[in-house]
């Protein structure tokens, strides 16, 4: 997993729901970078979609930027294919990015090991927060902000003061060797 204080892992041509295609640098002017490996299948990051498009709506004025990457093998798990993923995109109005890890080799760079699994990074590119989106899959229950607490402490220049969370959701599913 990436350690904490390390620059983000580069992406090139990462193709999205938008019909664009998106590498790191495509995110330099953002003061505030949010990768979240996500998919369409797991229960946990149904839970999260309207949060994630909460999150991207409440900081978007302030130049945060999220980006949902699903790198899930689309062959074990059609629902996971790039289709599939624009059908989902459209149907929950996400307002971030959402792109297509087709070689898996984004989620190896960064060591994601869950979806959602988060890591945010700061206007220096290092890794500021890893971990959970919040404490609860259940929206009525949380009672830690976790991300959005690192994003303000972000924005406002100072340490994140949780850097380091536990993530939990549905394992990424890697494509067989075989």
């Amino acid at each position: 997993m990436l350690e904490l204080g390390k620059l983000a892992p580069k992406f090139e041509d990462l193709k999205a729901t938008d019909g664009k295609s998106y590498s790191l640098s495509s995110f330099d002017k953002n003061p505030v970078l949010v990768v979240i490996f996500s998919c369409n299948h797991c229960p946990y990051v149904v839970a999260y979609e309207d949060r994630m498009v909460a999150i991207q709506r409440d900081y978007a004025s302030r130049g945060v930027q999220l980006v949902a990457i699903n790198s899930n093998d689309d062959k074990a798990y059609p629902e996971d294919s790039f289709p599939n993923m624009v059908q989902r995109a459209k149907d929950k109005h996400f307002n971030f990015v959402y792109a297509r890890d087709a070689d898996q080799s984004v989620v190896d760079a960064y060591g994601a090991v869950c979806t959602p699994h988060v890591f945010a990074f700061g206007r220096d590119r290092k890794l500021a927060y890893r971990g959970r989106i919040d404490d609860s899959k259940d929206p009525s229950k949380v009672a830690s902000n976790d991300l959005r607490n690192a994003i303000d402490d972000l924005l406002s220049g100072k340490k994140v003061r949780v850097p380091d969370t536990r993530p939990f959701g549905c394992s990424i599913k890697l494509i067989s060797s075989m």
